[in-house]
């Protein structure tokens, strides 16, 4: 076997690996905690304000690549084929447009045909494509990284910044030979990323493999219709790449409930590398097929990670499992609303404002609306305390902070406390128990994520719940379940703005 070359991620953060037979592929996810070196950029006060050269730039960067290559060998060795790191892991966060330049390559358009470890110097200074590359070639595994791409302009070009240069949030792909073969710019940023722009129009990025059609997009692209709906539903990828650096937001934006419903309700397997750097709410990695969860790894307690292997169906398409599309107000706009003496009142959820009714009795049926939604919820509960309260809520709106996108949602959570006014507010835990639920909405959208969050933010496995053809996210096992949030998460495009902007953080 050949010397392991090098790669990165973050610290504590995710590497992936395939290896596949004729029908699966394995995959696994790896964190692995990185030396102190670069990462001052989101850890210190200074913010990386003070420039550096771009030997400066390069030792750094090759120290925080240096970590992958144990954990490289050992992926290899049992038959990996494709590796996933994070976004911002080679070189960190929090930088200006000043002090990001010294760490940015420029990288050609993939249809040049470059392998850039046995041709470094044909697109100018480009070591950390070269490392990369050699990586790949070395293992005969697809390497895929975050790093970031500059691009000369001038004074013809209107939008040219002033710096003479476009800057891109980038991630690459170096496949088994070490070539280069995708390139994607991050086309929603958000609003700490002042050192990026966004680029003039959206990519759809896709490649063939031997094992299936993947596509790749970054983070907060994962709300949007362009790229992400167009990546799965036009070019009909069977898996998508997700490099990713997400603050988890509760109760209804944490990475692993969010991430894997996507993969539910877009039908495609999912791999997204995550974070993990839980000073700054950002943890939860996870391999996500269509039908189910395969593995995931939440942590918000230490700083250590694991090694998780799972299988996945490269051509999930074609797999009798393939689940069915779902009409998801095809149950709720059949039935009447339940009606309730009780009054409704206002809550917050992440800056939005929705409509609640409190759930007083052990079971019953209710019914919450705002607008053109209507939310309906039948339940059951065992041991509840009398010191947690749950309300049903509903939302049909345009979100406007950090980034504007229209949301339909339908939710059943624990309030903090007792107190109705912290209904929306994050919380950690549950000691009541949900034994049998209905949760449905008359959403006007098919793009409807379903959640079920149990106590210490863990995934409720499958055989306790169900996703009908007629849009009810319903319980299936009768087991007590300590629920801390059930949601059908919607997402309404053709009400968005032209671009979403910006995108999620953890709450200050």
């Amino acid at each position: 076997m050949k010397q392991n070359a090098q790669m990165t991620v973050t610290p504590e953060d995710a590497l992936y690996g395939w290896k596949f037979s004729r029908e699966t592929i394995s995959l696994y996810l790896k964190h692995i905690p990185a030396p102190q070196v670069n990462w001052i950029t989101c850890q210190n006060t200074q913010r990386t304000e003070t420039p550096v050269s771009k030997e400066e730039a390069l030792l750094l960067m090759n120290k925080n690549i240096d970590v992958l290559e144990n954990a490289v060998k050992l992926a290899a060795r049992q038959g990996t084929h494709i590796i996933v790191t994070p976004e911002d892991g080679i070189y960190g966060w929090v930088f200006t447009r000043e002090t990001i330049y010294p760490y940015l390559e420029e990288i050609p358009d993939p249809e040049v045909n470059w392998i850039p470890c046995t041709d470094p110097q044909r697109f100018g200074y480009t070591p950390v494509q070269q490392r990369l590359s050699c990586l790949a070639k070395d293992n005969s595994i697809y390497v895929v990284a975050n790093i970031g791409d500059k691009k000369p302009c001038n004074a013809s070009d209107p939008q040219c910044p002033p710096d003479g240069r476009y800057q891109y949030n980038t991630d690459v792909v170096f496949d088994s030979e070490g070539r280069l073969v995708a390139r994607y710019h991050k086309y929603n940023l958000f609003a700490p990323e002042i050192q990026f722009d966004f680029p003039k129009d959206s990519e759809s990025v896709t490649f063939e493999t031997p094992f299936g059609k993947f596509g790749i997009f970054t983070c907060f692209d994962i709300f949007s219709h362009t790229p992400a709906v167009v990546v799965v539903d036009e070019f009909q990828v069977d898996s998508v790449l997700y490099p990713v650096a997400w603050y988890n937001t509760l109760p209804l934006l944490s990475a692993v409930p969010f991430h894997s419903a996507w993969a539910r309700t877009m039908r495609v397997n999912l791999l997204a590398a995550n974070t993990h750097n839980t000073s700054m709410h950002m943890t939860g990695s996870g391999i996500y097929a269509p039908e189910a969860v395969k593995v995931y790894h939440y942590d918000m307690e230490t700083e250590s990670g694991q090694l998780m292997l799972s299988e996945l169906k490269s051509r999930p398409r074609s797999e009798p499992t393939y689940p069915a599309a779902v009409d998801w107000s095809a149950y709720a706009r059949s039935v009447k609303p339940f009606l309730s003496e009780q009054s409704n009142f206002p809550g917050m959820i992440y800056f939005d404002e929705l409509t609640f009714i409190e759930l007083k009795r052990n079971t019953g049926n209710y019914t919450v609306c705002q607008k053109d939604l209507c939310c309906h919820l039948t339940y059951k509960m065992s041991e509840k305390r009398t010191d947690e309260v749950y309300a049903l809520g509903a939302f049909d709106g345009l979100h406007t902070v950090e980034g504007q996108y229209y949301l339909q949602i339908c939710t059943l959570l624990k309030c903090q406390i007792s107190d109705l006014r912290t209904c929306g507010e994050p919380m950690g835990s549950a000691f009541t128990k949900l034994e049998d639920f209905s949760l449905s909405g008359t959403f006007a959208t098919r793009h409807v994520f379903p959640q079920i969050i149990l106590s210490g933010s863990q995934l409720a496995p499958e055989r306790h719940y169900e996703v009908l053809r007629d849009g009810r996210l319903r319980s299936r096992s009768r087991t007590p379940l300590p629920v801390l949030v059930l949601a059908l998460y919607g997402r309404v495009f053709d009400k968005d703005p032209p671009r979403l902007g910006q995108g999620p953080r953890r709450l200050e």
